[in-house]
């Protein structure tokens, strides 16, 4: 009879028509916040990944990794949250339930929208969809009267237009994450601690009315939708002459250390001598001496640079020797007080704008790790991302960079094998580049001299997009070279990783399989021989 009664409930949550059984809570700030607790501390350890606020309005917040938010304790906004959340909290459980259900949640479960009432402790395990039947706006809320825990590996999942931001999770006692967890929603723990541990992931807030709130090697970031505000950044600047400049530096020596870079782009120096640079690779103009060009390049950089320096940022990231390590930034003006090591990636996440702005502020010396990168996410576009250093900058081999660097009173040195799709520039130093791929972002109005190629000055073919992400149209050039072409994809240590013939003058690749990073490739001709070679980045 059990089991009947729990299977007709089960068919009956399924069955209900599509409407929103609950009006969304009025969040207040609460919203900017990723982590809080009104009373308590904040502790996060390990490498977790935090986007939003995080505070308390009675203790302190504990952190050693960068923050994509701000840190509010014991002050004004801490003291608003705190009466939010109390406010939040109040509204979910007072709301009526629509349903009452058991406290073993997930095992493959399926809930529609609604107000879901546990009488006791809970617990999560596997998976639970929650389904919005197409409804963007359906609100999901759990009233549990007691702890809640998930299993290793437990997994919240959102099908049929259901948003983290419309799911939220009452609870009166722990919170209690095992590791490997994926939750939505915002959580409340009434007068409890909530723990979250390595390789969680919370789509959501953890929000505690008193107690401590403890992450380890997790990522939690503020969901977007239901009328979040959209992230633009801030204006970008007016580049004028400087935005069909690649590399370029207003005082001091600019040189190429070998024969293989290859710039989209003009290359100078308003003071001193640009040597070393290949015309037959640089499809833009060198300017050996200075000339009118670079006198107006470099009044504009100067514009440029005060521009950068002088917005108000939004956000401050407190270690700067800590940059990188698979950071998650957002659009807005950033700002680092010392010098910065950057390691491994960080991601730029557009959210969905291909017009957002990204400004990052650095007051000291800025170095990164070999093999870094700058990973563009979500619509970010290269031409919008800004690195306002103030001294000198040193991109470390086989690193991947997007966006526009310019160095206040310091030198750029581009190592060994790094593609920048941007722009180098210095105010006062040298710029230095080997065995690299500078690409300016848009050559929209600007007089480029040609198509510079790697070992060929008659280009062949056209590969594009690069760097590129699921996809990428090799279009042939030379109509006279189709049928008898083969285009061959390695990898950084030399391993062959694609080979195509290519038999039409436009051809798609499929490059979904291909991992992040830098490739090399070859198009032979039907004697084997190559015709055609360069670098391509993959950005997935």
């Amino acid at each position: 009879m059990k089991t009947k009664l729990l299977l007709g409930v089960t068919t009956a949550i399924l069955l209900f028509p599509k409407e929103n059984f609950a009006q969304a809570p009025n969040m207040g700030t609460v919203s900017n916040f990723a982590l809080f607790t009104s009373v308590g501390a904040v502790n996060i350890n390990g490498i977790s990944q935090l986007t939003g606020n995080i505070g308390t309005n009675n203790g302190s917040t504990t952190v050693f990794v960068n923050v994509n938010g701000n840190i509010h304790d014991q002050d004004g906004a801490s003291g608003q949250c705190t009466t939010d959340l109390l406010s939040l909290y109040n509204q979910l459980n007072t709301t009526t339930p629509t349903f009452s259900i058991a406290p073993s949640l997930g095992n493959g479960q399926n809930l529609v929208a609604g107000v879901y009432h546990i009488a006791g402790a809970s617990t999560l395990n596997l998976d639970l969809t929650l389904n919005a039947q197409g409804n963007a706006n359906a609100i999901f809320i759990f009233q549990i009267q007691g702890a809640l825990s998930t299993g290793t590996n437990a997994k919240v999942k959102l099908s049929n237009g259901a948003q983290a931001c419309n799911v939220f999770w009452k609870v009166e006692g722990t919170v209690g994450m095992a590791a490997g967890t994926t939750m939505r929603g915002t959580v409340i723990a009434n007068n409890q601690a909530i723990t979250m541990n390595t390789n969680d992931t919370l789509e959501g807030r953890a929000l505690s009315t008193s107690g401590a709130v403890t992450v380890s090697g997790s990522m939690v970031y503020t969901p977007v939708g239901c009328n979040s505000t959209l992230l633009t950044g801030p204006t970008p600047p007016a580049l004028a002459s400087t935005a069909c400049y690649a590399i370029f530096s207003s005082d001091g020596p600019v040189a190429n250390g070998d024969t293989v870079t290859v710039v989209t782009g003009d290359i100078g120096t308003n003071v001193g001598l640009t040597t070393n640079y290949d015309t037959l690779k640089v499809n833009g103009k060198v300017h050996p001496i200075p000339d009118g060009s670079t006198s107006q390049c470099a009044a504009d950089l100067g514009n440029v640079y005060t521009y950068l320096n002088t917005l108000t940022p939004d956000i401050e990231l407190m270690y700067p020797p800590k940059f990188g390590m698979n950071l998650v930034l957002t659009p807005h003006t950033y700002v680092m007080n010392g010098a910065v090591t950057f390691t491994d990636t960080i991601y730029l996440n557009g959210m969905g704008n291909a017009n957002a702005v990204f400004v990052i502020q650095v007051f000291g010396a800025f170095a990164t790790s070999t093999h870094s990168k700058v990973i563009l996410t979500n619509g970010t576009q290269a031409k919008n991302v800004y690195w306002d250093i103030n001294g000198a900058v040193s991109i470390n081999d086989y690193s991947i960079f997007n966006g526009t660097i310019i160095a206040k009173n310091g030198a750029i040195s581009l190592a060994k094998g790094v593609i920048l799709n941007g722009r180098a520039f210095s105010t006062t130093g040298a710029v230095h580049t080997v065995a690299d791929t500078v690409t300016i972002p848009s050559t929209s109005g600007c007089q480029l001299t040609g198509i510079a190629v790697l070992g060929t000055a008659n280009k062949t073919a056209t590969i594009y997009p690069n760097p590129f992400n699921t996809s990428a149209t090799i279009n042939i050039n030379d109509a006279l070279q189709i049928n008898n072409c083969e285009l061959k994809i390695y990898n950084v240590f030399g391993a062959e990783v694609l080979s195509l013939a290519v038999t039409q003058q436009v051809t798609t690749l499929e490059t979904s399989n291909l991992s992040s990073g830098v490739y090399f490739y070859k198009i032979l001709n039907n004697n084997n021989k190559i015709i055609q070679s360069g670098k391509l980045i993959a950005q997935q």
